[in-house]
C-alpha cells in the first residue's frame, strides 16, 4: 500500500479500526487464483488475532491457501468536494479526492470446524455488535438446539495476524482552512460519520 508519510496512522489508530470496523473482505491466494469473502471479524488484540466465521456451503474454506491472507478493513470513507475548500475561493487551484480509513490486515489462516469454537466467535461477534442497544440481543435469547443447528452451518475461521498496513487518508494535506471546510462540507451533506473522523485526525 502507498501511504505518503502525513497519511500514515499509529499503532492505537489501528488497533482502533481493528475493533472497530465493519465487515471486511479476506482475500486469498488459491492453486485457482484469489478468492474473497466478505465476512464479519471480531479483533482479539490480545491474542493479535481476527476471527471469524464462514457459511459451510462456502467454498472459500476448503481452498488451499498459498502464503498469507489479505483481510482488507475500511472505516468512513467519503468523497471531497474542492467546493468545500477555501483554497478555492483564493486561488481555484483544487480538485475534488476521496477520504478513507482503510488497514491490509496480512496473516495467516486457519481454519475451525468445532462448533465450540465457532459458537465462542458467534458470541464475541453478537456481543460487541449488540453493545450499546437499548436491548441487546443475545445468543442465549434463542433456542438452544437451533443455535446448534446454525453452528453446524458455519465453520470458523481465524487469522494470525504478522504485519498490517494503513491508511488514514483525512486531509491532513490541506491548510486548516480547507479542512474546517471539509467538516463543515461532511456535516452539511449529513456525514457526520466522516466528518468526526476528519475531525479527531487532523494534524496528527
Amino acid at each position: 500500500m502507498y501511504v505518503p508519510a502525513h497519511f500514515a496512522a499509529d499503532d492505537e489508530a489501528v488497533h482502533e479500526l481493528l475493533a472497530h470496523h465493519g465487515a471486511a473482505d479476506l482475500v486469498t491466494m488459491t492453486p485457482d487464483g484469489l478468492v474473497a469473502t466478505l465476512l464479519p471479524f471480531v479483533y482479539d488484540r490480545s491474542r493479535n488475532v481476527l476471527l471469524g466465521h464462514f457459511a459451510r456451503n462456502n467454498e472459500h474454506w476448503r481452498q488451499t491457501v498459498i502464503g498469507d491472507a489479505l483481510v482488507i478493513m475500511r472505516g468512513p470513507d467519503s468523497y471531497i468536494s474542492p467546493a468545500w475548500y477555501a483554497s478555492k475561493r483564493e486561488h481555484g487551484r483544487v480538485v475534488p479526492t476521496w477520504n478513507y480509513l482503510t488497514a491490509h490486515v496480512h496473516g495467516t489462516m486457519t481454519v475451525h470446524d468445532d462448533p465450540a469454537w465457532v459458537g465462542d466467535v458467534v458470541r464475541r461477534l453478537s456481543d460487541h455488535h449488540e453493545a450499546g442497544r437499548a436491548e441487546p440481543w443475545s445468543v442465549d435469547d434463542a433456542p438452544e438446539k437451533f443455535v446448534a443447528g446454525q453452528l453446524r452451518a458455519i465453520v470458523g475461521v481465524e487469522i494470525a495476524i504478522t504485519r498490517v498496513e494503513a491508511k488514514f487518508k483525512l486531509s491532513q494535506n490541506r491548510p486548516d482552512a480547507d479542512i474546517d471546510g471539509v467538516i463543515d462540507g461532511l456535516r452539511a451533506y449529513g456525514d457526520d460519520r466522516s466528518a468526526d473522523a476528519v475531525a479527531q485526525h487532523r494534524r496528527q
